[in-house]
């Protein structure tokens, strides 16, 4: 079992296969030249699987696949269904953008993959084009209707911003309800990469928003999700992700590895280790022993909040956010 400093059980390991993204999202990546790390440089999906078998052996419960977009990356199912067939029992996801689900929805759940979170951060395809850079709404919106038709579990991400998409919150979290989606809305995460005229709503507004259409309670937290759930009167739960609250925090269970073997204890840090050159050189001991040490040095909590909170460097599109 790996427990930090904090005394917090680590069973969730995000492992992204690729910094490559087919979107330019202004929250993300609006700015980013298509030069990429050299595919030399990455961890082959056998590599990674190694790590993934210690991760596992050491108490790891929970492995969600991200990018950049992990469908950009060849035989992604032959990576599912190796994780998979080690450990059946693993809770196995993937977090997509969606733009090339529809092709490879069912290989996915014939691997093993079991649930997929989507963004879906508008419903009108100019504000889609704006956000993403490209035209992308129809392909996203078919690729979610062919992963529910295969029966992957779906859960859907909005990141609501002023002026763009804030007025779609309610029309985003109906077409999550009518097909038996849950939404989750992220409050827009200050980082350098990011269009700089970007302002997000805070969960205060957020919550007024939906308050004029529907009656809900707070359900607080669910376990180490970070998400602050609640139920409306015909049982319906959506999220809120609140980055800025020590609450996101408190009960955090996750570290991510990234393409190239970097192993980092917490979304907003840049501090790392590596496991890439134990996993080369055939060193299980060795990479164990780094995982060991990033779990013990796990902070308490990201930078964003409170009066000294400052702007992350972190490049999300290299650790799936």
């Amino acid at each position: 079992m790996l427990i930090d400093s904090y005394d917090r059980i680590v069973d969730y390991l995000r492992v992204s296969v690729t910094e490559r993204c087919n979107f330019r999202c202004t929250y993300c990546m609006p700015e980013k030249p298509f030069s990429w790390v050299p595919k030399e440089n990455l961890l082959s999906f056998e590599e990674l699987f190694e790590f993934m078998k210690v991760a596992i052996d050491e108490g790891v419960k929970k492995i969600r696949i991200t990018g950049g977009e992990p469908l950009l990356r060849e035989d992604l199912d032959k990576f599912i269904a190796m994780i998979y067939s080690y450990e059946p029992s693993i809770d196995l996801a993937m977090t997509t953008n969606a733009y090339l689900l529809k092709g490879a929805a069912q290989r996915l759940k014939d691997a093993g993959l079991k649930r997929i979170n989507v963004s879906i951060d508008t419903l009108k395809p100019q504000v889609a084009q704006d956000i993403a850079g490209k035209d992308v709404l129809k392909n996203v919106l078919e690729g979610v209707e062919e992963a529910l038709k295969v029966g992957l579990k779906v859960k859907v991400n909005m990141v609501p911003m002023q002026g763009v998409n804030s007025q779609e919150i309610i029309d985003v979290l109906e077409y999550c309800k009518q097909r038996d989606m849950s939404i989750r809305f992220i409050e827009y995460m200050e980082n350098h990469h990011a269009k700089e005229s970007i302002k997000g709503l805070k969960s205060k507004e957020l919550l007024d928003l939906l308050s004029q259409k529907y009656e809900f309670s707070d359900d607080g937290f669910d376990g180490a999700s970070p998400s602050h759930y609640y139920t409306m009167k015909d049982g319906y739960r959506f999220g809120i992700i609140e980055p800025y609250e020590d609450d996101f925090c408190q009960k955090c269970n996750r570290i991510r590895l990234t393409a190239e073997g970097n192993l980092i204890p917490c979304l907003y840090f840049d501090e790392a280790m590596s496991i890439s050159e134990s996993i080369k050189k055939g060193d299980i001991k060795g990479a164990a022993l780094v995982l060991k040490e990033v779990v013990k040095n796990k902070p308490e909590k990201n930078r964003w909040g409170g009066e000294d909170g400052e702007i992350s460097s972190r490049a999300f599109y290299e650790t799936g956010g």
